[in-house]
């Protein structure tokens, strides 16, 4: 019955004054955050937009419109938690995510077991079934030019049991 599916995500916010910095479901101290209608998590958004489109399920504006004022401020996390309830509702669980974290600043090397723990809990699977990078833009671009953090994420879903 294993049927593997995969989806890529992919998400970049603008980086602002007066905003508290959230990668992966974790504040980063920095001098800037990510600016969007929720918390701005590029990261966790990119996954939830590689697990719906593994699904088919279309993707996170489909879910959670930025124009709806009940997103405005929300916790990331929120939109985590419904992908991952989704799939389990037809029948699959997360068999592997690779994230990758594409930023100037600030270093994401000592915040990367926070994340892989975080996410993991949130939506509830093994902190080894995650996998996070970082990589800058060498200078190029507006994440080289230190504007912006954007996300590019990989995931795979197995079907476990027939959908309900």
């Amino acid at each position: 019955m294993s049927q593997y599916r995969t989806g890529i995500g992919n998400d970049i916010h603008r980086l602002v004054e007066g905003r508290r910095l959230i990668l992966g479901g974790v504040g980063i101290d920095f001098d800037r955050g990510l600016l969007g209608h929720s918390d701005g998590d590029s990261l966790s958004h990119a996954i939830v937009d590689a697990l719906l489109g593994a699904a088919g399920l279309g993707d996170i504006g489909l879910h959670f419109s930025d124009r709806d004022p009940r997103w405005a401020g929300a916790d990331s996390g929120v939109f985590l938690r419904h992908a991952a309830s989704l799939l389990t509702d037809d029948g699959y669980e997360i068999a592997n995510i690779d994230g990758t974290i594409l930023a100037e600043r600030p270093k994401m090397q000592p915040h990367i077991p926070a994340m892989r723990e975080r996410l993991a809990g949130i939506l509830g699977i093994e902190p080894g079934r995650i996998n996070i990078k970082a990589k800058t833009n060498e200078g190029l671009d507006a994440i080289g030019r230190g504007e912006a953090i954007g996300a590019l994420v990989v995931a795979t879903i197995v079907r476990v049991r027939e959908q309900r």
